[in-house]
């Protein structure tokens, strides 16, 4: 997935400024998809330069309001139905694990306190918009209830399987 795919998605809803698209992408995509404000906004400047996108409207202080175009909705579509997507796990968490030997058993145990401690504070976070994200009845909302519960339960087992492996450490 790639955060010009995210952002159509999000601008196939409806027309939004780049500040629009940033809170849409902490309470929706965060768990899935994360973007800083800087990678957003060169994001909306490349999807405009092919045509992806188009200002909308423009407002005070530079704001521009973006709408996806046809192509971009066909591009959006595209990539939905006929790009499998890449199913590479890399895990530098896990690559430290199977590392953890190096050091002593104290230690080892308090990386994977930590990692509970990661994954107890994502779920949490989680949590604060699992409210909002049933209230609406939108397309974002509907599915993104289902991004979301994919979110609860990968970070339950995250912390469910990190306190599991401290108490493996002898």
């Amino acid at each position: 997935m790639s955060l010009r795919h995210a952002a159509l998605g999000l601008l196939s809803e409806g027309p939004a400024s780049g500040y629009d698209l940033m809170k849409m992408f902490e309470v929706s995509l965060a768990n899935v998809w994360p973007a800083t404000q800087s990678q957003l906004y060169a994001e909306l400047g490349k999807l405009a330069d092919a045509g992806l996108v188009s200002v909308a409207a423009e407002g005070p202080r530079g704001r521009k309001e973006y709408a996806i175009t046809e192509e971009g909705l066909a591009e959006l579509r595209h990539w939905i139905t006929d790009v499998e997507p890449v199913r590479t796990m890399r895990s530098e968490m896990l690559l430290r694990v199977f590392f953890l030997a190096q050091v002593d058993p104290q230690q080892a145990k308090e990386y994977l306190r930590r990692q509970s401690e990661i994954a107890a504070k994502s779920l949490e976070q989680m949590e604060s918009i699992k409210d909002f994200v049933e209230s609406g009845q939108d397309n974002l909302s509907v599915f993104g209830r289902l991004a979301l519960e994919y979110g609860l339960r990968v970070g339950t087992t995250q912390r469910q399987w990190a306190e599991w492996a401290e108490g493996q450490i002898r």
